[in-house]
């Protein structure tokens, strides 16, 4: 027979048990989210130009494949962290560039995000099915977003992008800044099915290649 304390220890170890079966991990997926644009009241056009755009993540092991597609045209990031290399494809009408990166362009490329610190703030909410909270997401030149993340969903690669790989759990709500713009993601489903290698092959042709650093002169890798 059980007393009080082996039944209090055996309830507590199941509960824990639950919690840790609970957690999903993504090792191969689809994360879609939509996007939602914020701007000054001068540029009420941008927002427009943004109408509709979808933001796609495919995870498969080490590899990730991102990709940004609006009426202006696509951003696509492919990267392999074990391997470290990727390339960005951007495609806007008649311009379609391929911008090589190894390991330390990829560095370079987000180093904005370097010591990046988040700071719950206690709120919550529901996003795609999956209970999520909020944080204040600090970047060590000053500035800062917001972001909700589930710790239901753990991916398998932590380094799918440089910005969350300190956050304790998946982020399914995020902003980002770029001018005068504040672009909001949020996820509307996660997919657990499987990704066909030829999401993460890069094109051989149809494309003007450029190093990483030819495309931060032209300023179009960052």
């Amino acid at each position: 027979m059980f007393n009080k304390s082996s039944l209090l220890i055996i309830s507590l170890l199941l509960f824990c048990t639950a919690g840790i079966r609970a957690q999903k991990i993504l090792s191969e997926g689809i994360i879609y989210y939509d996007i939602s644009v914020q701007t000054g009241s001068s540029e009420p056009q941008m927002a427009d130009m943004f109408d509709g755009a979808k933001a796609t993540l495919f995870l498969r092991g080490s590899l990730s494949r991102s990709e940004l597609t609006s009426s202006l045209g696509s951003t696509t990031t492919i990267y392999d962290h074990r391997a470290g290399n990727g390339v960005v494809l951007r495609d806007f009408g008649t311009q379609k560039l391929l911008i090589k990166m190894n390991q330390e362009n990829w560095a370079d490329k987000n180093k904005k995000y370097e010591g990046i610190e988040f700071k719950p703030t206690g709120e919550t909410k529901m996003i795609a099915g999956y209970q999520c909270e909020k944080a204040d997401a600090l970047l060590k030149d000053g500035s800062k977003f917001t972001v909700f993340y589930t710790r239901e969903i753990k991916t398998e690669n932590e380094e799918y992008d440089p910005q969350f790989k300190n956050l304790p759990g998946t982020a399914l709500e995020y902003e980002s800044v770029v001018g005068n713009l504040k672009i909001k993601y949020t996820a509307s489903k996660i997919s657990f099915d499987p990704v066909p290698m030829q999401k993460f092959e890069i094109p051989k042709n149809g494309y003007r290649e450029l190093t990483y650093e030819e495309s931060t002169k032209k300023g179009s890798g960052k």
